[in-house]
């Protein structure tokens, strides 16, 4: 009696690791989007996400002054003329509790509107005929936000060569047209508009169209409207701000 071999066991795929996914997301994100498909975990990439938004903006606090001075000085410009009641000591005292709330205003941003992109994707996905699950939609939200760190660091690095004059607006720092306008001198609402129209955010838009068209197997076209959907609406807030000081 002859006794048969075992049969060999395909060796089991190493499961995605999240450091390997940060990485390559920003240059292969079809392949990061593919693997992720049946293990859609975001959590720990969220967190990653939020200590560096939050780290590099405590870092870099002191680069930034400029453009911080800048946007609230215009603010509170606006402010003025809306309540000319508003007095300096007022203003100061409203400039402290802006820079005691600044990093928890930064740290609610990075760990909810990652959520909320992911939440408004999927709704906009199936509007298009997405099969994803909201999981999966949630974890593009988060992974697709990381560029938003390339942006803190090369901000931060324009500011050690810039002259602190050109340092006016946050758009200043900006890769897109918006940071030759005169924020001063131009329509606030097309300035709001153009503004949308830096690398980095529509770097983020294009990984949401990836992730719309590999996970929601949506055709492309359809993709890249689901994510020009969610580039319009992530611009409502400056809309509405520039709306508002017209």
């Amino acid at each position: 009696m002859t006794t048969s071999a075992p049969s060999a066991r395909a060796p089991q795929e190493r499961p995605p690791s999240v450091w390997e996914d940060l990485l390559e997301i920003f240059y292969a994100p079809a392949t990061v989007f593919a693997r992720r498909q049946d293990t859609p975990a975001f959590g720990l990439a969220l967190i990653v996400f939020a200590v560096l938004i939050v780290g590099l903006s405590f870092a870099f606090r002191g680069m930034m002054e400029p453009v911080l001075d800048a946007e609230w000085k215009r603010g509170m410009a606006q402010a003025l003329k809306a309540n000319p009641q508003l007095t300096p000591e007022m203003m100061e005292k409203g400039k402290g509790i802006a820079r005691t709330f600044f990093f928890v205003g930064i740290g609610f941003y990075a760990f909810v509107v990652p959520i909320l992109l992911g939440l408004v994707l999927w709704v906009v996905g199936k509007v298009l005929g997405s099969k994803a699950e909201v999981s999966q939609m949630l974890m593009v939200g988060t992974y697709g936000m990381f560029p938003r760190v390339l942006e803190s660091i090369l901000g931060a690095a324009q500011t050690l060569f810039l002259p602190e004059e050109v340092l006016n607006s946050r758009y200043a720092l900006q890769l897109g047209p918006a940071r030759f306008m005169d924020p001063d001198a131009s329509n606030q609402l097309l300035l709001a508009v153009v503004g949308r129209a830096d690398l980095f955010t529509l770097w983020i838009t294009l990984l949401f169209a990836i992730g719309l068209a590999v996970l929601g197997k949506v055709p492309k076209g359809y993709a890249v409207i689901g994510a020009l959907i969610i580039w319009v609406i992530g611009g409502m807030p400056a809309v509405y701000g520039a709306l508002q000081a017209m």
